[in-house]
């Protein structure tokens, strides 16, 4: 039995319940914490575009956590009282879950995933994790939205959304693909190469996590589907 990641995404039709969900960026800190059999965890805002963003996109919350088995992620996502809060207030909810392949790096100071080793020959996840160097910012910004454009452009990837801790310095990206050779066609495109090569000749992050991810299955829908659908009609 190895380790389930989920990835949870809630759309809040409403300015009142984006109010909401700014003060429980605060106050789900406990009740997450709380729920049983839950281990790392992380409650995201949202950013505009398909990656890394500056601009903060409030309709979209996201809650990253990680299971000893993906049944009990599956009921603790649709039972445990703090995701039914988010989900009571959603106009539409989506849960992916995961199995880690590979990891690299820290997130806030730990290892949070338990690689199984195994490769996928089929289609996988990717999030990317990053807290940017705050001397760097305008660097950083100054590149990344092209590759949130071109991968936005890619008709390979599945689905893709940028997520974040902290505006601006602490970003996440998620992205399913068909396949590890579609990803990798992806990585060899020029603006994200270029970024690669800048993330490690002019240091711009300060902590870095790296991870693929088996898709073992979904619960609800987004954007009126499942995402996944597209990977079944491929």
């Amino acid at each position: 039995m190895g380790q389930t990641v989920s990835l949870s995404f809630f759309r809040l039709p409403s300015v009142a319940d984006r109010a909401w969900a700014l003060w429980m960026m605060g106050a789900a800190r406990r009740p997450l914490a709380k729920v049983a059999d839950i281990g790392f965890w992380k409650l995201c805002g949202s950013g505009t575009g398909v990656g890394f963003s500056p601009t903060l996109f409030p309709q979209v919350i996201a809650i990253l956590a990680t299971w000893p088995s993906e049944a009990i992620a599956r009921d603790r996502t649709a039972t445990a009282p703090i995701f039914r809060k988010y989900a009571e207030r959603a106009s539409e909810t989506w849960t992916v879950f995961l199995s880690p392949e590979t990891a690299r790096g820290n997130w806030s100071g730990v290892t949070p995933f338990e690689p199984s080793g195994a490769k996928s020959i089929g289609p996988l996840a990717a999030l990317t994790r990053a807290t940017v160097r705050p001397g760097i910012m305008s660097r950083f910004w100054g590149r990344v939205p092209r590759i949130s454009e071109i991968i936005g452009q890619d008709p390979n990837v599945i689905f893709k959304i940028g997520i974040g801790e902290v505006p601006l310095l602490q970003q996440v990206t998620f992205s399913i693909w068909p396949s590890e050779q579609a990803m990798a066609a992806f990585a060899r495109t020029g603006a994200h190469s270029d970024a690669i090569r800048a993330v490690r000749t002019e240091g711009w992050f300060r902590e870095e996590l790296y991870a693929r991810f088996t898709i073992q299955s979904d619960s609800g829908t987004w954007g009126g589907t499942s995402p996944l659908a597209a990977l079944e009609a491929a």
